[in-house]
């Protein structure tokens, strides 16, 4: 309901913490729909409380963004800092580079704000569940650089990277998926494949837990045209399509 009528969502989660107000996803829950209504302050002590509960810093992004929301980038920065961003998992490692960056802005340092986005995920080449907002973010500090063709030029990479992240989630939907010249692996989990077929066939446990959530697509950053998709690596039985 978050997406379609977050004031609602909000109700909602608020209604599940008076009666589970000690489960850490409920004080989650909470705290992403005060997020999305605007309740900054709201939203920083729910999220305390549930790494409190859980332990986690999954969620750090967010409390960065809403100490950036009651106006206190100094804080955010703080708070950004206080952790071993190696420890976090890479979508969270990424969201936290946005949110210091934006952090930066607010203070008037641009420069460090571009500097916060200078991290390996930043590949114009490769396209995961985190780029287009990465990228997005990169053309954000660059247009207030004045580097308006750089800032084009990633802002043109982030909407091609979403689109093939669109085209390969819609490859569930057929009912015969060809594989052809797949080309294994990278740590992270994705494969370029050379055909340009797009296969995404599902694995054994061990390929899913090497790929984790996160789908990739090859990208041809020469002529800025989607290369290839994403697929997990054959790893033992097969499962369905995805």
């Amino acid at each position: 309901m978050i997406d379609e009528d977050p004031e609602l969502a909000h109700q909602h989660a608020l209604a599940a913490s008076r009666s589970a107000g000690r489960v850490g996803v409920v004080r989650e829950t909470v705290a992403i729909t005060a997020y999305a209504v605007g309740d900054f302050a709201l939203a920083l002590r729910e999220l305390r409380t549930h790494r409190r509960i859980t332990g986690s810093d999954e969620q750090l992004p967010l409390i960065v963004d809403s100490e950036r929301g009651v106006g206190r980038p100094d804080r955010a920065l703080e708070e950004g800092r206080a952790v071993d961003r190696s420890a976090l998992s890479v979508p969270v490692r990424v969201q936290l580079a946005i949110a210091m960056s934006g952090a930066r802005l607010d203070l008037g340092q641009t420069e460090r704000a571009l500097q916060e986005l200078e991290i390996p995920e930043a590949d114009p080449d490769r396209a995961f569940e985190w780029s287009p907002a990465l990228f997005s973010a990169r053309a954000a500090v660059l247009e207030e650089l004045g580097r308006t063709d750089e800032s084009a030029q990633w802002e043109r990479r982030a909407q091609i990277a979403a689109d093939a992240l669109d085209a390969a989630a819609g490859v569930a939907d057929r009912e015969v998926i060809v594989v052809e010249e797949i080309e294994l692996v990278d740590d992270e989990g994705g494969v370029d494949v050379a055909s340009g077929v797009i296969p995404l066939e599902e694995d054994s446990e061990d390929s899913e837990e090497s790929a984790g959530a996160e789908d990739v697509v090859k990208i041809d950053s020469a002529d800025d045209d989607v290369d290839a998709d994403g697929a997990d690596a054959e790893s033992g039985d097969e499962e369905d399509a995805r």
